[in-house]
């Protein structure tokens, strides 16, 4: 009897056991599918992930209303909508340029960017493939002519009616080409529509200026811009009813779209949204743009110092774009400039520096910037064994550029002291940097260099590769 007791208390006790095993195995393997559950919405979740990374990838198409550079600046309506867009956000924007539709809609699909931002007129179609945010303008498509004193009566369209039997040049999978579409449909004729797969939307229209084709679609905001640069066109005859222009984001991306949404229906409304307007569709400023050397677009030129940048960074062995930067974000391209510290010209050389380099009559501009091209150089030896990797020693290179190459140095001594990678720049050796204005840091027994700002030199790194990146999208090597 005292056997079985204590045989039942120990099939009682190994049951209880048992319970408890099945119950903690049931447990962790609930916590575990719930905690894959989270990561998986997570990572479906595109506004969450967007603000966890710090970056918004946007495509956008390079033309001289959405996306371009002027003066070495970057500028476009789109570019400035997605500026405030992402500063709203509390992000870092990163721009793709494509100005091909079918490699848009496909990057967004494979998530290679969180936005469209480009003119996507909404349309059934594209409603199967993407979610389109509400309608940042209205707009109707127009056919894109040369005016009737600058060519021949039976060339010149009055009507739609007319449009049978011509030949007209669009840019492949746009809207312009299926409203063609319907409209030969409509009018009970064929036109001859010829999909373009080289050029885009204002190259077309400079062919039609230029008298190399006689048609082209767009949309009447983009006709009426590019009539200021071409005053022989003419763009009046509408070919569509009024059409919504919006973004675009994933299927079923439902937050990302809700927090858009509301971001351009309020924006929309903001003084900053008519300026922005005006400044790149109404302002007779435009043109002025348009018709400049340095415009990205019309020009192709980022300074009238180019020739003397192209020069020297191919003699030297370097980008000429990152120098064209650097150059920028030093004078603006100001040959004169002059800093309070004496620093002088394109580069801002200081006159000691341009003598220990060996390079005479410095205020010249090709000189100095012959000087500042050399001083990277040096810059880029004496961190080749620190940096070993190229691509990451550039940051470093421009840090030591802005603020001295100790201060740098002194920044790499503190992130090897406290565990951090001496040879990385983000979230590394630039904390120590933009920190070593803190007395914690300057007086550190392994600064060597003492009290500095670094903020402004982390700014400049930032700044200076932002810059290049753009000239990078829209400026041929």
């Amino acid at each position: 009897m005292k056997y079985f007791f204590l045989h039942k208390k120990s099939t009682v006790k190994i049951f209880f056991l048992l319970v408890c095993f099945l119950c903690l195995f049931s447990c962790n393997h609930t916590s575990r599918e719930k905690k894959k559950k989270e990561t998986v919405q997570s990572e479906s979740n595109d506004l969450e992930r967007i603000r966890n990374t710090g970056t918004l990838r946007a495509v956008v198409d390079y033309n001289s209303t959405n996306y371009f550079v002027y003066r070495g600046k970057p500028m476009g309506f789109k570019y400035e909508l997605l500026k405030q867009l992402t500063s709203d956000l509390g992000v870092n924007l990163e721009i793709v340029v494509s100005n091909n539709l079918a490699e848009t809609f496909d990057g967004l699909q494979n998530k290679r960017f969180d936005l469209i931002a480009k003119n996507l007129t909404v349309t059934k179609q594209r409603n199967s493939l993407v979610d389109f945010t509400v309608p940042l303008e209205q707009t109707r498509q127009v056919l894109v002519q040369r005016s009737r004193e600058n060519q021949l009566d039976s060339v010149y369209v009055n009507s739609t009616l007319e449009l049978a039997g011509k030949k007209i040049h669009v840019q492949k999978n746009t809207s312009y080409y299926r409203r063609m579409v319907n409209l030969s449909e409509e009018i009970g004729e064929d036109i001859y529509i010829v999909q373009d797969t080289v050029y885009g939307v204002e190259q077309l229209i400079a062919l039609v200026a230029e008298g190399e084709i006689n048609y082209t679609v767009c949309d009447e905001n983009i006709a009426l811009l590019n009539k200021m640069y071409y005053p022989n066109l003419d763009v009046s005859l509408k070919v569509s009813f009024p059409q919504n222009i919006a973004w675009a984001v994933r299927k079923d991306s439902k937050e990302w779209k809700e927090y858009l949404d509301n971001w351009i229906s309020k924006f929309k409304t903001s003084r900053k949204y008519h300026v922005l307007y005006h400044k790149y569709f109404e302002s007779p400023r435009t043109a002025e743009r348009l018709e400049s050397d340095f415009h990205s677009i019309s020009g192709g030129n980022i300074s009238k110092y180019d020739n003397y940048i192209k020069e020297l960074s191919e003699e030297y062995g370097c980008d000429w774009r990152l120098i064209a930067s650097v150059a920028y974000h030093e004078s603006r391209f100001n040959a004169q400039a002059e800093s309070w510290a004496g620093a002088y010209g394109l580069m801002q050389i200081m006159p000691s520096t341009a003598r220990s380099l060996g390079v005479e009559n410095f205020e010249r501009p090709k000189q100095n910037i012959r000087a500042g091209i050399l001083l990277l150089d040096w810059l880029d030896e004496q961190l080749s064994e620190s940096v070993r990797d190229s691509t990451e020693r550039i940051k470093f290179v421009l840090a030591s550029y802005n603020v001295g190459l100790g201060h740098v140095k002194d920044a790499q001594r503190l992130a090897r002291k406290y565990k951090k990678n001496s040879e990385i720049w983000d979230d590394n050796v630039d904390f120590y940097l933009r920190n070593k204005s803190a007395e914690k840091y300057y007086k550190d027994p392994v600064v060597r260099w003492g009290y500095c700002r670094g903020e402004e030199a982390y700014l400049y790194v930032s700044k200076v590769l932002n810059n290049y990146q753009h000239y990078l999208n829209v400026i041929p090597e």
